[in-house]
């Protein structure tokens, strides 16, 4: 570590505003792609002549490749620096939708969900680490949360503009619009976007309070590098943190919320649009609150803001379950509210992933962090989707709000052990942190 003999400018400049405005443009982007067959999935259905089952294959081989991809890279984030794996990353997406726009089978449209959950995997990651090198650390928490809060709109566009486009439209041009865009904004990352700032010859984070500059290099053998972020007690609670907190929403949206609200609830597709734009705006709404809270109370995030909204959206899913008949509009929008609160209370994982890990490890603990979420969440679509088929309701003409309510029920375990690892870690990162004392061996133990 070496210092700077002037303290950096607490401010950040245009050029970094600049470069953070096309990485969170390329972020709503991904978004996008991410969450467009969630909004078109009956259509989707009907095209592909698909399952349930095989409906969440789509989404489970995107996630998988993108949860799987969150490690490999963050190390590529640590050797190279965020503008050439964007770059590949909106590459990677773009030859995706391409592929799903001119996709004749099922076969096909697998691989396509293979392409873009390998490039979406980059993109975010990316983001959060031209945060770390552009911006002062003490913006950081608030930043991240922006980020998120603006790359959430892309569930608006995949919601509202890209369904109307197919319905208006053809499945190709919709599908080969969007490809389009993707090569757009990877010309706009390449050409934009810089890995650190100019006055430097490496990537580096600041500490503003006492101008120490710390350099960000690739670990000399990457397993160790791996292997050190988790054997901190910090990385694993934020792994459990992003595991438990978004998976509700992320399945709700991505995959089932719109069959559930149109065949299952009996609403109108205006009605069900208005239900997940809720859930969009809501935690945009919430993501500077839970951003500033995380930077007032860092030693109390988990038990403040992520267990409470663990319980919140277990709680409100359990009653909209347990109501006899559909549920009424006022308790649907209720869930809304509730499954809004994962996605800031995940941002949280970020801030305890940055905080307990050296600069030299920062995107590889970001990628370990970021993998439990989508670990979770393709567990729940495909064991969503799974007990929808074992109830022979697997396609849009067989949906039943019965069993539905069955097939929700299989997130409460992941909720039950989430929850409980966070409490774990949290006890566990108190200790090593020396913040409570450590438990007393059994056999001493009065």
């Amino acid at each position: 570590m070496r210092h700077s003999p002037v303290s950096p400018a607490a401010e950040p400049g245009w050029r970094a505003w600049l470069i953070w405005t096309v990485g969170v443009a390329a972020y709503v982007l991904a978004v996008t792609n991410r969450t467009s067959l969630g909004a078109v999935g009956v259509d989707a259905a009907e095209r592909f002549q698909a399952d349930a089952a095989t409906l969440s294959l789509f989404a489970v081989v995107q996630l998988a490749m993108y949860g799987g991809m969150q490690i490999p890279v963050g190390v590529l984030l640590d050797r190279y620096g965020s503008r050439p794996i964007m770059t590949i990353g909106m590459i990677l997406m773009a030859i995706g939708q391409l592929t799903m726009a001119l996709s004749p089978s099922v076969g096909v449209a697998i691989v396509a969900r293979v392409l873009l959950g390998a490039g979406d995997a980059a993109v975010f990651p990316g983001v959060l680490r031209l945060i770390a090198t552009w911006f002062p650390a003490q913006r950081g928490p608030l930043m991240v949360q922006f980020t998120g809060i603006v790359g959430q709109t892309g569930q608006l566009v995949a919601l509202i503009p890209l369904a109307a486009l197919l319905h208006a439209t053809t499945w190709t041009i919709t599908f080969g619009s969007v490809a389009g865009l993707g090569i757009l904004f990877a010309v706009l990352v390449f050409v934009i976007v810089r890995n650190h700032p100019p006055e430097r010859e490496a990537d580096v984070t600041v500490d503003t309070d006492t101008g120490a500059i710390r350099v960000v290099t690739s670990a000399i053998d990457t397993g160790v590098g791996i292997r050190a972020a988790w054997a901190h007690p910090g990385t694993r609670l934020a792994f459990w943190s992003h595991f438990t907190a978004p998976f509700a929403g992320t399945a709700f949206v991505l995959l089932w919320g719109m069959p559930f609200l149109t065949a299952a609830e009996g609403r109108t597709k205006a009605e069900a649009a208005a239900i997940i734009s809720t859930y969009i705006i809501v935690g945009m709404a919430l993501g500077p609150i839970m951003g500033d809270l995380s930077r007032r109370i860092p030693h109390m995030r988990s038990r403040a803001l992520v267990l409470p909204a663990v319980a919140v959206q277990m709680a409100t899913w359990l009653v909209v379950i347990a109501y006899p008949g559909p549920a009424p509009l006022w308790l649907l929008f209720g869930l809304a509210v509730a499954l809004a609160m994962g996605g800031p209370a995940s941002m949280i994982a970020f801030d305890h992933a940055r905080t307990h890990n050296p600069a030299h490890r920062l995107s590889t603990a970001t990628g370990v962090t970021n993998a439990g979420g989508f670990l979770a969440a393709l567990v729940a679509i495909f064991l969503i989707g799974l007990a929808l088929d074992l109830q022979g309701a697997g396609t849009p003409a067989t949906y039943t709000l019965d069993a539905f309510r069955v097939a929700f029920l299989t997130q409460v375990p992941l909720w039950l052990v989430g929850g409980a690892f966070i409490v774990v870690e949290r006890r566990r990162t108190r200790i090593h942190l020396g913040m409570d004392p450590p438990r007393a061996p059994r056999g001493s133990r009065p």
